[in-house]
C-alpha cells in the first residue's frame, strides 16, 4: 500500500471512531460529515448507504467510490451484482454521465484520481486493462452469436440491450449492407433479455424488440451458455463497456460511431 493510501485510511479510521461509538449504524449524513472533515480536499456530492449492504456509495464530482459504514475503509473499484448480473458501478456512472459511453465512463472511473489520490512517486494507481487494438474471435463458438443482416462485410458487436448507444449502433447497422454478429454481454443487467433474444424463433425481430423495450415473442427454452462464453471473453480482454465493434480482420472500434465513419472503417478490412 502506498504511503498516501495509508495516510488516507488512517484519516478514515479517525472518522470511524466518531461513528462506531453509536449503537445504531451510521447514517449517510454522518458518513458524509466524517468524509468532509477527514477529506477536506474532496468535494463530496452525495452519499448513499442504501444500495449495497455494508457499503456506502460516494459521489465526488464525476468520480465514484465506496466506503464501509464505519467510514474506515475506502474501496475504489467496481461493484457487480452476481444475482442480477449487473455492473452497478457502470450503471451508476452512466446515470451520472449520460453523455459518456459506458466503456469510456467505466475506464475513466478506474483511472480517475481517487479522493486525495497518491501522486507520482508516492504510490501506484490501478487502471483497467486496455482493450486490445485487435481481437481474435476464432475461439468463440457460435452458441452466443445472434446473426442478422446479409451483407458481404461481417462485423461483430459486443452489446448490451440496456445500452442506448448499442441501440443507436444497431439502428445504424440496419441501414448498412453488412452481416452483424451480435454477442450480448450483461454490463447493465440485461442478461435475462439476452436469454430471451437468444432463444427467440426470430432472433432479428427479437433484437429489434429488445432495443425498443418491447415484449419479446417467447421461444422454446434453449442453451444460453454461449452468453456466458461471451461474457468470459469480454472480461478476459478488458471489454468493460458497450458497444465494442470488431471487424472481420480483428480490428476493434469502441463506442457508437456514425454511419460514414463506420462505412470508411469497414473498408479497411479489404486493404
Amino acid at each position: 500500500m502506498g504511503m498516501a493510501q495509508g495516510t488516507l485510511l488512517a484519516a478514515l479510521a479517525g472518522a470511524a471512531m466518531m461513528l462506531t461509538g453509536s449503537a445504531t449504524a451510521p447514517t449517510a449524513t454522518q458518513v458524509e460529515a466524517a468524509l468532509k472533515e477527514r477529506l477536506p480536499k474532496t468535494k463530496v456530492t452525495s452519499v448513499d448507504c442504501s444500495k449495497v449492504d455494508g457499503l456506502c456509495e460516494v459521489v465526488a464530482g464525476q468520480n465514484l467510490f465506496y466506503v464501509d459504514r464505519s467510514a474506515r475503509f475506502l474501496v475504489i473499484g467496481r461493484v457487480y451484482d452476481m444475482q442480477t448480473r449487473q455492473d452497478l458501478t457502470a450503471a451508476r456512472l452512466l446515470a451520472l454521465n449520460p453523455d459518456m459511453l459506458v466503456g469510456s465512463a467505466a475506464k475513466a472511473n478506474a483511472a480517475a484520481d481517487a479522493p486525495e489520490a497518491p501522486t507520482a512517486g508516492t504510490g501506484t494507481r490501478v487502471t483497467q486493462p486496455a482493450v486490445a487494438q485487435r481481437l481474435d474471435l476464432s475461439r468463440l463458438s457460435n452458441k452466443g452469436a445472434i446473426v442478422w443482416g446479409s451483407g458481404p462485410e461481417k462485423v461483430t458487436v459486443f452489446s448490451d440491450f440496456h445500452c442506448g448507444y448499442c441501440r443507436a449502433l444497431s439502428q445504424t447497422l440496419e441501414t448498412m449492407n453488412v452481416t452483424v454478429v451480435e454477442r450480448p454481454i450483461s454490463v447493465l443487467g440485461s442478461r435475462e433479455i439476452a436469454d430471451q433474444v437468444l432463444c427467440a424463433r426470430d432472433r432479428h425481430a427479437a433484437v429489434r424488440a429488445a432495443y425498443a423495450q418491447d415484449p419479446i415473442r417467447p421461444g422454446p427454452k434453449c442453451d444460453t451458455s454461449g452468453l456466458d462464453e461471451n461474457e468470459a471473453f469480454a472480461r478476459a480482454h478488458g471489454l468493460n463497456g458497450t458497444p465494442v465493434i470488431v471487424r472481420s480482420d480483428g480490428a476493434v472500434l469502441e463506442g457508437f460511431k456514425p454511419k460514414p465513419l463506420l462505412a470508411q472503417w469497414l473498408k479497411g478490412a479489404k486493404s
